[in-house]
């Protein structure tokens, strides 16, 4: 990160290994949302399912389980170094009006970047609205000692399966408090006005907090080396248990693993678990290698990871403008091919943001379309964060 001193750029220390993991889910993840918008069979079957996906398919949608992990993880990282800056009492308050603007922007500009309407039909609370509630969670919780945050980060991760059984119906009390919270799913708010929550709470709660009990290992003080040490053990035992609770089929999922037709789709099985709510075996299957690949990257250079950097120093810049983009390219594609913009339906029961069901391309060109835009993207990222280097603008904080 660079700032003015004397009109000369000067650069502040960063922990590179930060922002290229964080670049580099970013970019995975816009292949995920590439494949939502353009792939032909996006809105026809899930790929994870067994009967109907194939392995190319499957593992598309699979690498980029990784993502909403790592980041909320890093999340939980970036706020625990900001306070080696930031008095606790400051901090608090940033993370609490942060975190309730990042809810704002998820129920307004990401929205409609999503599906491109106004109606207020469908509003789906993504990864950017728990990020934010889990700031203010964390905003709130601050004032404890470091380790009971830790401890309650892990005790969440590690226990909250135990409410798998606890499954509330529509029409049932609590129902859209606990889809909220803990369970995921749908519910009208009003006729024709649906609400759909994927990313249910406390799941994600437990990452973020775990990911700030994990940050004292980035402060000034804490030594690289042993940083790096215990990044690659705490990420081989994640590894670990996630290969033995899957196999035994106990606990930590509520979708148990299979043998199907072949050796190939029953490893992809094992590694189907259920990411809404995000299980602890997801979990531990997607920060086990993200904690080691951290650690060999302490010690990368940077010279040919630089558009990983620029995407991870801008994400929420980058998130937002990716999505407008590939909104817009998936519309242009289907006008292109035969339907007048008059005829395009932006209601959330006709298509997902006028992109009706059974419309697309193959899978090959997904990844064409995905390059094409993650190339587009990195200069106008580049520019918005050498100008956001060298200003000091208070909103620059929470773009």
């Amino acid at each position: 990160m660079t700032s003015l001193f004397n009109g000369v750029l000067v650069e502040k220390p960063r922990i590179s290994s930060i922002d290229i993991m964080r670049g580099l889910v970013m970019v995975i993840m816009a292949l995920d949302h590439i494949r939502d918008f353009f792939h032909a069979y996006a809105f026809t079957f899930d790929p994870t399912d067994m009967t109907k996906t194939t392995p190319a398919l499957f593992f598309t949608r699979w690498i980029t389980h990784f993502c909403a992990p790592t980041f909320v993880l890093l999340s939980g990282v970036a706020a625990r170094i900001s306070l080696d800056r930031k008095p606790k009492k400051e901090l608090s308050i940033f993370l609490l009006t942060r975190g309730l603007w990042l809810i704002i922007l998820e129920l307004t500009v990401i929205r409609f970047g999503l599906v491109f309407n106004l109606y207020y039909d469908f509003t789906i609370f993504q990864v950017i609205w728990v990020i934010g509630a889990s700031m203010m969670v964390l905003g709130l919780l601050l004032h404890l000692p470091e380790r009971a945050i830790l401890t309650a980060g892990l005790l969440i991760v590690f226990g909250h399966n135990a409410f798998d059984s606890i499954q509330l119906q529509p029409g049932d009390n609590g129902f859209a408090a606990w889809v909220f919270l803990r369970q995921s799913g749908a519910f009208e708010v009003l006729p024709g006005r649906l609400f759909l929550v994927p990313y249910a709470l406390f799941p994600w709660l437990g990452i973020m907090l775990t990911g700030y009990g994990l940050g004292a290992w980035y402060t000034k003080t804490f030594d690289p080396q042993l940083r790096k040490k215990l990044l690659f053990r705490t990420g081989l035992i994640a590894i670990l248990l996630f290969v033995v609770l899957r196999f035994i089929n106990l606990y930590g999922d509520p979708a148990p693993w299979s043998s199907q037709k072949n050796p190939l789709f029953t490893i992809m099985s094992f590694l189907n678990c259920t990411k809404y709510p995000v299980s602890l075996l997801y979990t531990l299957m997607t920060l086990g290698p993200t904690l080691i690949a951290l650690s060999v990257m302490e010690e990368m250079k940077t010279t040919r990871l630089k558009p990983f950097v620029i995407f991870g120093r801008v994400p929420l810049f980058y998130y937002i403008l990716h999505f407008y983009l590939v909104h817009a390219l998936a519309l242009v594609l289907l006008m292109v091919t035969g339907t007048r913009f008059s005829e395009i339906d932006f209601h959330f029961s006709k298509g997902f943001g006028g992109i009706p069901p059974n419309t697309g391309v193959s899978l090959p060109w997904v990844y064409v379309v995905w390059i094409g835009v993650v190339v587009f993207l990195y200069p106008v990222c580049k520019k918005y964060n050498q100008y956001k280097s060298t200003h000091k603008d208070w909103w620059l904080s929470y773009i």
